[in-house]
């Protein structure tokens, strides 16, 4: 995984920041949201996951994971393969937050929403999140991958 502020690190290293972000301010309240959007050019998809981690009205930190693939050319196709890799995630990460105690609401962000062309997969998609025990979040709240997520995939972004 990268981050801006940390450049390249393991995904053990992204969950020891993780823990020494949220034992700052312990009164703190915390949450993890992970997303993911993808981007098609070129005859890839470029994926690219986020986690980020925001204190309320304190600000926040993010990590992303870029993935390069065969080009996905079908919508639903694309919107199960970027929720899958979310799920993926989050289960690691709900993992390591249960083990040592970490205090914060883990969301699942999905490029989604009530309007445009993927309306008709809302209640499929929310349904698999919430199925596996995750906060499912659509467009608008879903910033995770309708904001960073899918600033870092599209073409010409200063990120690999």
């Amino acid at each position: 995984m990268k981050s801006i502020t940390y450049g390249e690190l393991s995904f053990q290293e992204v969950c020891k920041k993780i823990k020494e972000y949220t034992s700052k301010d312990l009164q703190g309240t915390y949450v993890i949201s992970i997303g993911t959007d993808s981007q098609s050019y070129n005859g890839l998809t470029k994926m690219v996951s986020v986690i980020t981690l925001v204190r309320k009205s304190k600000g926040g930190i993010f990590f992303y994971d870029i993935k390069k693939l065969k080009m996905i050319k079908d919508l639903r196709q694309k919107i199960f393969a970027e929720t899958q890799y979310s799920l993926e995630l989050a289960a690691k990460v709900m993992e390591f937050v249960e083990k040592n105690e970490i205090h914060a609401t883990l969301e699942v962000h999905v490029d989604i929403g009530e309007g445009g062309d993927t309306k008709y997969l809302v209640k499929e998609i929310a349904g698999w999140v919430g199925a596996l025990g995750f906060k499912c979040c659509i467009k608008p709240e879903s910033y995770a991958s309708t904001g960073i997520a899918d600033k870092l995939s599209k073409r010409g972004s200063r990120v690999g």
